[in-house]
């Protein structure tokens, strides 16, 4: 799944690709993509005649804004946006297409059909769902050290999957999660609620340094994410943890392993990463 770097690749690639485009009209053809309103008719007339404006990004979702509407997309596993001439050929993934004016089409391509769309009058896309329900940006003013400490000790969670929920805060999926725990030296598993000022610090620090260098890099190439002009991003080159399960700790040469955190396949280093246990007061050492 595209998480926050790789959506910010994709909303800054279609800013140089759909902004002062007008839609001549929409076609859908797996409706239940559209998710607001209730009827995909609805959504294809909302949109006839309108610009779109600009593009803005809230944690894993994008939002397409023109002068009247905000359209809320999210891409799931494998959903695309691309920009083609009309005449060019598409296939039966692609499921919904804004033909603009110009000639040109903007195509949302989702071989899963996980993907979906929200269209709300501008102004009311933060006070409904999705985006109503999501914490605050690793990258605002809001995320702080004392945000996150306080955030975590209020879970009985691992810290993993604490820090998959987007209601703390958003745009952190898998790979970042794997990545930021790696490079703080906490254990996957560790409970939340058990970390320590100074480890709390590091980790805020890494989440946004992580975050910030893949968005450099264009995101990570993993399976099948590529942005909205068909290229790849780089990040994955860097990754410390995620998907390297049996290769070598680029720190300390100790085969990576993987396990299961919170139904998510999660890779670290059982020797940078140890999984300190709480030990009971009569126990011997």
């Amino acid at each position: 799944m595209p998480e926050l770097p790789e959506v910010e690749t994709v909303r800054r690639t279609l800013e140089k690709l759909v902004l002062q485009k007008t839609i001549e009209d929409v076609t859908v053809y797996w409706p239940k993509i559209i998710k607001n309103p209730a009827e995909a008719e609805q959504f294809i007339d909302a949109l006839k005649g309108e610009t779109f404006a600009a593009i803005g990004r809230r944690g894993k979702f994008l939002i397409l804004y023109t002068e009247n509407f905000a359209l809320v997309s999210h891409l799931r596993m494998e959903g695309r946006y691309g920009l083609y001439p009309k005449e060019e050929p598409f296939d039966k993934h692609t499921h919904v297409i804004f033909h603009f004016t110009d000639g040109t089409e903007l195509r949302y391509r989702d071989v899963r059909k996980f993907g979906t769309m929200h269209l709300y009058k501008k102004g009311e896309e933060f006070t409904k769902p999705p985006l109503i329900q999501l914490g605050p940006e690793p990258f605002s003013e809001e995320f702080t050290k004392e945000y996150l400490a306080k955030m975590l000790k209020k879970t009985n969670r691992k810290i993993k999957t604490a820090l998959l929920d987007q209601n703390l805060f958003v745009g952190l999926g898998n790979i970042y999660v794997d990545e930021a725990l790696f490079r703080s030296g906490i254990h996957p598993e560790r409970q939340a609620a058990s970390l320590k000022k100074k480890e709390i610090e590091l980790l805020h620090k890494e989440i946004v340094e992580t975050l910030s260098e893949a968005v450099e890099k264009g995101g990570s190439t993993i399976r099948s994410y590529v942005n909205s002009q068909g290229e790849i991003g780089m990040f994955q080159l860097e990754l410390y943890a995620y998907g390297r399960k049996g290769e070598p700790c680029k720190n300390c040469g100790t085969p990576l392993e993987k396990t299961t955190v919170g139904g998510r396949g999660t890779h670290y280093c059982p020797k940078c990463q140890r999984l300190k246990v709480k030990r009971a007061k009569n126990e011997s050492v």
